[in-house]
């Protein structure tokens, strides 16, 4: 009878399949730690894209936070003292976790500040979606227009836009600005625009 060994990072999610061998032990190892919350868990999380490399970097991190479920202070902490590219990881993962509006929109808040466009764009995920008040929605979306960032990664766009008065002003009000100061109107205004106009 032949026996098949299946390898200890056989259960990784398909996305990890483009990881070498060496990133895939340490990546299932990693979660491990997490899943048990050892105490270098997040350290695991801060080395994951030297580990990963910079393509896997952020759902490594994501597989890591829904690994630890972590409570709403270390979100905040890693969020807080990490590098861009932790702190987008936190945003991306937000959605899984169990953390209350009142701890994770303003880390939300936090990165519609920033002029870190890969920001923006993780911030505008399913968390969002569901817990941005109407104004701050509205203006991050705008936001992305005037800092090119693809309305495509704003999650929900099409149902929160709909029937949308105030965002179609805010949109018409913008395009006239542009078009005074004789500058091109970004190509997803009208797309974001159409949208407000479905009921």
């Amino acid at each position: 009878m032949t026996v098949v060994h299946t390898p200890p990072d056989a259960d990784l999610p398909g996305e990890f399949a483009g990881l070498g061998t060496d990133a895939r032990r340490w990546l299932t190892a990693a979660r491990a730690s997490a899943t048990a919350r050892d105490t270098d868990w997040e350290l695991r999380f801060a080395e994951a894209g030297r580990r990963c490399g910079t393509e896997h970097a952020d759902a490594a991190r994501v597989l890591l936070l829904a690994a630890a479920r972590p409570d709403a202070e270390t979100v905040t902490l890693l969020y807080h003292r990490g590098t861009v590219a932790e702190r987008r990881a936190v945003l991306l993962a937000l959605d899984g976790l169990d953390t209350e509006p009142a701890h994770a929109l303003p880390l939300v808040e936090d990165a519609l500040r920033a002029n870190d466009t890969t920001l923006l764009a993780a911030a505008l995920g399913p968390y969002a979606a569901r817990h941005l008040d109407a104004h701050q929605w509205r203006h991050a979306v705008l936001k992305c227009l005037f800092t090119g960032v693809p309305v495509a990664t704003v999650a929900n766009l099409a149902a929160r836009a709909r029937a949308d008065a105030e965002l179609a002003r805010m949109l018409r009000a913008y395009a006239a600005e542009r078009t005074a100061a004789h500058r091109d109107i970004p190509a997803d205004l009208d797309r974001v625009l159409a949208l407000t106009q479905e009921q």
